[in-house]
């Protein structure tokens, strides 16, 4: 009866009564390959294809080795199937996947579960043997580890702590933002994380990298205030300055006070300190017509210089002012919406100086009065 190889091993196991005078050197052969495969071997892939690695019988191999160690010749292009063989090798294999090209390999024995391994990367494994149905397992999964050392030192994480990193995709820089860290307290170049209470100390702030100077007692002004966001956005664009945004820190709504806004009290009324000035714009005829424009101003001065006709442009519903009209003794009339009494018309179309007062109740109509001619104190 001849030898068989049927072993995990792909030992020489002689037949009763055969291999007289050659036991001994089979035996030692035998052990060898035991002590083989409790070493470290090699295999190569010899193209960019799958490939079958088979035990040899009763023969040094690499794939019988503990440690495999797979290369290949060429680059990989893509993941390729590693068929482990025979089908009934039943093994524990440590493989390290070392093939060119930067691509996984999958190691198979049968049409059971494989196992995949990463380029660079390492795998213990364990075949079954189950012949065509047989399974590759990865020999780690599910394993219960009581203690874990790296580099020497214990790991006291527990499973629920370590699988907070599941997912994470963050890079060491940016978790390392957190170290240093200090509750409710600002640090340089950390992340920020609030306080028990909510609450960030910071010692400077910055919008668009500009710094906001204002103290907390400057800011704690809007304290109180019922203002929305929308109103807030008011102050999306303001380019008054602290000065200019200053001239309404007033005391009394409706007083007016020096170097500040003008405001109106709750009856909508504002009691004037001082003097009110207005500018005075002076106005010429032209083609025979003096036009008074209410959005230049309120008060004006004329000099006439030939036959005109008084008007009034952009007028304002409630607006009032004066005009210096002095006639140089030219013809005076008045538009269709002024309106004048004639003896103050007549007045006017006389060579002097008038003082004439008009007033528009409607923004159509304008109505004026004037003075007798003016005359100079002596």
């Amino acid at each position: 009866m001849p030898s068989t190889y049927v072993n995990n091993l792909r030992l020489e196991e002689m037949a009763t009564g055969e291999k007289s005078g050659t036991w001994g050197t089979i035996t030692n052969s035998n052990l060898e390959l035991v002590g083989e495969a409790l070493g470290y071997g090699t295999e190569a892939l010899a193209s960019d294809a799958d490939a079958t690695i088979t035990m040899a019988d009763g023969a040094s191999d690499g794939i019988r080795s503990l440690y495999v160690k797979i290369t290949s010749g060429v680059s990989l292009t893509t993941t390729r199937t590693i068929t482990l063989a025979p089908n009934t090798v039943s093994k524990v294999w440590i493989i390290e996947n070392a093939t060119s090209g930067s691509q996984s390999i999958t190691i198979s024995q049968g049409s059971g579960s494989n196992v995949t391994i990463g380029n660079g990367q390492v795998a213990i494994v364990y075949t079954d043997g189950g012949g065509a149905s047989a399974n590759v397992v990865d020999a780690l999964t599910d394993i219960n580890i009581p203690s874990l050392y790296l580099a020497g030192t214990q790991v006291t994480s527990t499973a629920a702590e370590l699988n907070i990193l599941d997912g994470v995709t963050s890079t060491a820089s940016e978790l390392n933002l957190v170290d240093g860290s200090v509750a409710g307290t600002i640090t340089n170049s950390k992340a920020v994380v609030y306080g028990a209470s909510g609450e960030v100390n910071a010692t400077t702030l910055q919008i668009a990298g500009n710094p906001i100077t204002s103290t907390a007692a400057e800011l704690n002004i809007l304290d109180g205030a019922t203002l929305d966001v929308n109103e807030l956005n008011i102050l999306d664009g303001v380019t008054a300055s602290t000065a200019e945004l200053n001239y309404l820190d007033i005391t009394t709504l409706g007083t007016s006070a020096a170097s500040k806004a003008i405001t109106a009290d709750a009856d909508n009324e504002t009691v004037i300190s001082g003097a009110v000035r207005g500018t005075v714009t002076s106005v010429s005829s032209s083609s025979n017509v003096t036009t008074y424009d209410m959005n230049t101003t309120n008060n004006f001065s004329t000099t006439t210089t030939e036959t005109t006709d008084i008007t009034f442009s952009n007028e304002t519903a409630g607006q009032s002012g004066n005009i210096l009209f002095v006639n140089a003794g030219h013809v005076v009339s008045i538009d269709a919406d002024v309106h004048i009494s004639n003896a103050d018309l007549t007045a006017i179309n006389v060579a002097g100086t008038y003082l004439i007062g008009y007033f528009s109740p409607d923004g159509t109509n304008v109505y004026m009065s004037a003075t007798p001619a003016l005359v100079e104190g002596s």
